[in-house]
């Protein structure tokens, strides 16, 4: 998700995931059944599967944004520096998992200001996913 806007990104990736499982849960509720007969472990899979959209949820409603007085002006500065770590990473191939770091927290930052655009929407295909995941579990 190293795109320009890290929460759109994350919008439209749940988005997306959100509706293969609309398309696709009478067909793959079946199978994942079976599968659970089979292999105890996908239920395993399902229960860390809505574990993790619950964490990405609290942190989502974490972030206040509206909080941080000179976001726009940081949001810039972190734009910047991406740049500038992008052209090291050839200088400097040695800290490139360093740079790789850095580029993940400058991403979070550049796209902090665009949140409150879209939070609502993912807090939303979290909660649809979720219980999409859930409607999958044996019963």
């Amino acid at each position: 998700m190293a795109g320009e806007n890290l929460f759109q990104d994350l919008k439209d990736v749940l988005q997306e995931f959100k509706d293969f499982l609309d398309q696709n849960v009478p067909t793959i509720k079946p199978a994942i059944q079976a599968l659970a007969g089979l292999i105890p472990q996908v239920t395993e899979l399902l229960d860390k599967l809505v574990d993790l959209m619950g964490k990405l949820k609290t942190e989502i409603n974490k972030l206040d944004v509206n909080a941080i007085p000179g976001l726009d002006k940081a949001s810039e500065f972190t734009d910047k520096v991406k740049g500038f770590l992008t052209a090291a990473k050839n200088l400097l191939p040695d800290e490139a998992s360093t740079i790789d770091d850095v580029l993940g927290v400058a991403d979070i930052v550049t796209g902090l200001p665009s949140l409150d655009d879209v939070k609502g929407e993912i807090l939303a295909l979290i909660d649809a996913i979720t219980a999409h995941l859930n409607s999958l579990k044996p019963a």
